[in-house]
């Protein structure tokens, strides 16, 4: 049941279907408001969303279940993921909440939460939150009448933002003189981010800065880097970044309209960390999906990678745990844990942009740090999902395919956690022999596992 409510990233599905229902919102927010009252204080949940149409209906189920239980809601409209997780802290708040589904189209939507440090809650909190959501309780321990919770407008939650990542970009330095394209996927950053560039210095060339409600992410943003791409070349720019609908990861490309992927720019950015001795023990962060050139490329400068389970947060718990500094994941979640406690695309884009000012290279050249091995990921429907080292012949194939690459590649097979699917990675130094070596392998788990 928890498994079903909560993802790797909250909840997220379609709208109007479980559970993106308006009833499992006010559910979650009387759940997550008993969960956080302690009856000590007035506690406080910051509340952000995308520009999805759906937003106005969970942001009012929201703060109605957390009003209920005595909780004050301070509501800061379209704002980036991060922009929320950095206002929990800056506000004193108990509880911070995103109302995304991140690069999804407009149709689905999504809750995710951050704790009083601007972190995502562990499981183990989830869970119980899930538990309170679908236990059919009805008998909550609401408050008296005269304590239940306030909800605020919050205005300048915008400058704060802006001022934050402003901060993270060396006072030294400006962007004078630089042209950038800025595609923010009509999303959560089409207010925050071109303001902040342009502030710095920068000529920002906009893109997908008109949300209607329902054209997020739609062929624009992270998901279609080649529409920054080409506007690079057709207007001469420097750089082009593109974010996400709810801007917590980045994709860039270089002055030539070449892509960079987010293995790219944590090499660029680890690399420039350990030449500062900022990154502790040379260690980066990242899933198993990141390239086998990133840790290659790790090794060969002296460092170490350390990979996780696909997604953001288990890169985050890696992190606080071995004390690392720098992590992400190659979809363009970028963690700097000197500067923010989750992905950040815009903050991350400041980075790059500070290491191009600083060594004054185009991204170009910093670029040819990391030359990523030719990889195919390929997705299977499956009847069931069960342990890949209890089909024999699945087994079988993986060791063939693993003797093959004789140590300069590398074989993944993982299940989607929300989606009957198999997910088939495979890398190698060679383009055709991978995608041969990944046919032969879905070919098997189609064979044996549907």
């Amino acid at each position: 049941m928890n498994q079903r409510l909560f993802g790797t990233d909250g909840l997220r599905g379609q709208v109007n279907i479980f559970p993106m229902t308006p009833e499992v919102a006010l559910r979650l927010g009387l759940a997550a408001g008993q969960y956080f009252r302690n009856g000590k204080k007035r506690h406080r949940v910051v509340i952000g969303k995308d520009t999805r149409l759906s937003g106005y209906v969970f942001e009012t189920a929201l703060t109605s279940g957390f009003c209920a239980n005595g909780m004050d809601v301070f509501l800061v409209g379209p704002m980036p993921t991060p922009a929320i997780s950095f206002l929990t802290r800056n506000m004193r708040a108990d509880l911070g909440v995103v109302i995304s589904a991140s690069h999804n189209p407009f149709m689905d939507n999504g809750i995710k939460f951050f704790d009083r440090d601007g972190f995502k809650l562990p499981d183990e909190v989830e869970d119980e939150i899930a538990e309170l959501v679908m236990s059919g309780k009805s008998d909550w321990d609401y408050p008296q009448p005269e304590s239940i919770g306030r909800t605020y407008r919050i205005n300048d939650a915008r400058g704060r933002y802006i001022v934050y990542l402003k901060s993270s970009f060396s006072n030294h330095l400006t962007l004078d003189g630089m042209k950038i394209v800025l595609d923010c996927a009509n999303g959560a950053a089409y207010g925050v981010a071109p303001d902040v560039l342009e502030e710095l210095g920068a000529t920002v060339v906009r893109v997908g800065v008109e949300p209607n409600g329902i054209n997020i992410n739609r062929q624009c943003g992270s998901m279609y880097p080649e529409v920054v791409s080409r506007t690079v070349v057709e207007t001469g720019a420097d750089i082009g970044l593109a974010l996400d609908g709810d801007a917590d990861r980045l994709i860039v490309c270089d002055e030539k309209g070449r892509v960079l992927d987010g293995d790219q720019i944590m090499a660029i950015s680890a690399l420039e960390m350990m030449e500062q001795d900022r990154l502790p023990g040379g260690m980066l962060v990242a899933t198993v999906m990141s390239n086998m050139a990133l840790e290659l490329f790790m090794r060969e400068k002296g460092g170490s990678l350390l990979r996780t389970p696909v997604g953001d947060r288990y890169v985050v718990e890696a992190m606080r745990r071995e004390g690392a500094m720098l992590g992400g994941e190659q979809s363009g979640h970028l963690v700097f844990m000197e500067q923010s406690t989750t992905g950040d695309g815009m903050l991350a884009a400041l980075q790059l942009l500070r290491i191009m000012c600083e060594k004054q290279q185009p991204l170009s050249e910093l670029a040819h740090l990391l030359q990523p091995f030719p990889q195919v990921l390929k997705n299977v429907h499956v009847e069931r999902k069960i342990p890949f080292e209890e089909a024999p012949k699945v087994v079988e194939a993986v060791s063939r395919v693993e003797r093959e690459l004789e140590g300069k590649g590398r074989v993944l097979l993982r299940y989607s956690g929300t989606e009957a699917v198999a997910r088939v990675m495979v890398e190698g130094p060679n383009q055709d022999k991978v995608e041969q070596y990944t046919d032969d392998l879905v070919a098997v788990l189609e064979k044996y596992l549907r």
